[in-house]
């Protein structure tokens, strides 16, 4: 999978890209990340970039022809067809099922924003998407762009050691929170790990697994729990079962 960077700063992003899962799927030619910088398609002795907005208001907007000149340079270095995500605070939110999608993809352009964010005739004329990965606002899409990279990134077939890592992440299993996870020692200061986890009977861990989903689902967002697709049997279970159930019981 290819992904290319409209930023002002393209080097954090390829930065925070270089580390872990990312940086391995890097290593194994899963992904490849390219930084366009709009300010290299600026004119003038100052490369501007920006200027302020119609109407009056605090802040800087930012021109067009820049922004447009480097996603047309991006576009023209590969031949595959990309999809341009313009990430912004007034975007669709980013989740889990967003993120398979942009993973299926063979590439990406990702348009990062600064300041009070980019001329709307730009985005009318060149964004496919715009996407948010929250209801807040940042400096800018850098940040945003690095969480989509090592997001869709970890889902390249080959980029994760063991694949049953992603298929078991939260809003995977039927759209759950994931389940508490413990390691070694048996025993310690904290607490111990709950028997069921030492049985080594593999179904009894797994229906464990499945309730403490369940449970957390409840506990932390209990809004996804009306399209993950529960049984009769698992809904009459939950029902039965205190709100503070802790890790371990249930």
């Amino acid at each position: 999978m290819r992904i290319d960077l409209i930023s002002l700063f393209p080097e954090f992003v390829a930065q925070c890209a270089g580390f872990g899962v990312v940086g391995r799927a890097q290593e194994r030619g899963l992904l490849s990340i390219h930084g366009w910088n709009p300010r290299d398609h600026a004119e003038g002795n100052y490369r501007r970039v920006d200027d302020r907005p119609f109407g009056g208001g605090p802040g800087m907007v930012m021109l067009i022809d820049p922004l447009r000149a480097a996603i047309r340079a991006a576009r023209a270095a590969d031949p595959a067809p990309a999809k341009v995500v313009y990430l912004s605070p007034q975007g669709r939110p980013l989740t889990q099922t967003v993120v398979r999608e942009l993973a299926t993809r063979e590439r990406i352009i990702l348009l990062c924003g600064r300041y009070e964010g980019v001329d709307e005739r730009l985005v009318a004329a060149e964004v496919d998407e715009e996407l948010s990965i929250g209801d807040y606002v940042l400096s800018g899409g850098e940040l945003a762009a690095a969480v989509v990279v090592d997001a869709v990134a970890r889902l390249q077939e080959g980029a994760l050691n063991d694949a049953e890592s992603a298929v078991q992440d939260s809003f995977e299993a039927d759209g759950l929170l994931d389940c508490p996870h413990y390691t070694r020692p048996v025993e310690h200061a904290l607490g111990a790990v709950p028997e069921v986890l030492l049985s080594g009977n593999h179904a009894e861990i797994a229906r464990w697994r499945r309730r403490q989903s369940l449970l957390r689902t409840r506990q932390r967002r209990p809004d996804l729990l009306a399209g993950a697709g529960l049984t009769a049997a698992e809904r009459d279970w939950l029902d039965g079962q205190a709100g503070d159930d802790p890790p371990g019981e249930g």
